[in-house]
């Protein structure tokens, strides 16, 4: 069964940091693009940032650029972002999903669409407060 499985979201306060880790199962993300996308209440999910198969390669939104790094390790088939300077803004739910062909991206920023990718996991909401 093909899984993906979120976790290192929580409570942190404003300018503080949290590593999201992706782990997947039942299938290898060597070939994969992979994307984080994140959800806040009453919004439309948002790409975040994505790394390409080798990991030679990311992009990142408008809203991550200088403060969240993404980065892979095929040997542990897991991805993982790097969130720092964490705003209230950037409160949701974060989702990490995998894409066979990197077809539907947005061509300002390389970050998929979020109707474009193949498998997701289930999520792992961040909470930014004070």
């Amino acid at each position: 069964q093909l899984q993906l499985v979120e976790s290192g979201g929580g409570l942190v306060q404003p300018g503080g940091s949290l590593r999201l880790s992706c782990a997947a199962s039942g299938f290898s993300l060597d070939y994969y693009t992979i994307g984080w996308f994140r959800q806040a209440p009453g919004k439309e999910r948002e790409g975040v940032s994505c790394i390409s198969s080798s990991g030679g390669s990311t992009n990142y939104g408008d809203s991550a650029k200088g403060r969240f790094t993404i980065s892979r390790d095929n040997a542990k088939n897991t991805v993982y972002l790097q969130m720092n300077s964490l705003k209230p803004e950037d409160t949701a739910v974060y989702y990490c999903a995998a894409d066979e062909d990197y077809s539907d991206y947005d061509v300002a920023t390389g970050v998929p669409f979020y109707y474009g990718m193949d498998y997701w996991g289930k999520g792992t909401l961040v909470t930014v407060s004070s």
